[in-house]
């Protein structure tokens, strides 16, 4: 006997958990508004991240006397991309590990992956950055001037190459039935990134990486597990709002002994760089101190959007109100990895 239509509930009414069912041209529009002006939204954030890199380089630098290579802004604009390649992946295998944490968590219901598409962007930004190396560190007019055997006999063309091939393998592993796997070489281009910006000429050079490896990692799984768990979060808002807000809770609970890292090794690393009394004056005269300043306003902005979230999630009388300062956050933390690009490409302070 076939079922009427009023079996299980009220007539004409989706079950929990159907999607697209309804009315035809009955709240369809409606639907679809929200999720479109999300993603003009996030072109629009897109759009305005990739101009740090490109014009924030030329602002930094003047009027301080001081001479960068060619093409830096395009250097910056590939490292940014790199970055947030890195951390995007790291971000979900640690939310995925904090997802696992909270009881009665729907871990099925996770958010779909972004870890392909960040391994593809990754690997064409290292690869471009790779072919300025090969060129002797400026920006390729045509094939010609690319000189990729010699990539193998540098140390800053062994390191390009690395993480070319890490983020090859990094896209292999998350298409693969084990995406965990995705650790090991989003480990070693977190490995070379600390090597390359320690050349072997500058002094104690293996403490300089030490501090960078700890302070880049701690860095992606700060902006990428809050960007991974936002998406979660969003994910799970109707069928398990209770554990959404659990996994935002812990989250922010690590979160604030990675910005105590963070901090900790940025301090070291600026006065590896600057000598304590000359800091102040190259915050201001140099475009390395300049970038470094604006980096450091916008962490304590990021630190102040935590402290408001973290505060919602323990007084507000709805809990996942915390959802708009964290989203705050981290659209303050991708700025954050824009400048951290910037930085990079500098030239680095003379020792005074």
């Amino acid at each position: 006997m076939r079922p009427t239509a009023d079996t299980g509930g009220e007539a004409g009414t989706p079950e929990p958990g159907a999607r697209g069912m309804g009315t035809p041209g009955v709240g369809a529009p409606g639907a679809g508004a929200p999720g479109a002006l999300r993603s003009v939204a996030i072109l629009a954030l897109v759009a305005l991240a990739a101009l740090v890199p490109l014009l924030g380089p030329s602002v930094a630098l003047r009027g301080t006397g001081e001479a960068a290579a060619p093409g830096v802004g395009g250097i910056a604009l590939l490292r940014a991309v790199l970055f947030a390649a890195l951390c995007v992946p790291a971000g979900e295998l640690f939310a995925a590990r904090l997802a696992r944490r909270v009881p009665d968590a729907p871990l099925r219901d996770a958010p779909r992956s972004w870890a392909p598409a960040a391994a593809a962007a990754g690997f064409a930004a290292a690869l471009c950055l790779a072919s300025v190396v090969a060129n002797g560190n400026l920006v390729p007019r045509g094939p010609g001037d690319l000189d990729l055997g010699g990539l193998y006999q540098t140390r800053d063309g062994a390191l390009a190459l690395l993480e070319v091939n890490a983020f090859v393998v990094a896209g292999l592993c998350a298409l693969s039935s084990r995406p965990a796997t995705q650790v090991w070489p989003l480990a070693a281009v977190a490995v070379a990134e600390a090597l390359r910006a320690h050349p072997a000429t500058e002094q104690s050079p293996l403490v300089g990486s030490g501090l960078t490896l700890v302070h880049v990692t701690c860095a992606a799984l700060w902006a990428g597990g809050l960007l991974h768990v936002l998406r979660t979060l969003h994910r799970w808002r109707s069928a398990a709002p209770g554990a959404g807000v659990a996994l935002l809770g812990l989250y922010a609970r690590v979160a604030a002994v990675l910005l105590a890292v963070i901090t900790a090794t940025g301090v070291c690393s600026t006065l590896r760089r600057m000598p304590p009394g000359t800091v102040l004056e190259q915050l201001t005269a140099t475009a390395y101190g300049r970038v470094l300043l604006a980096k450091v306003l916008l962490v304590a902005v990021v630190a102040a959007l935590a402290l408001w979230a973290r505060g919602r999630l323990r007084r507000a009388a709805d809990p996942l109100s915390a959802h708009s300062p964290a989203r705050a956050e981290v659209v303050v933390l991708g700025a954050v990895v824009a400048v951290s690009a910037v930085l990079t490409a500098l030239p680095v302070p003379i020792r005074w």
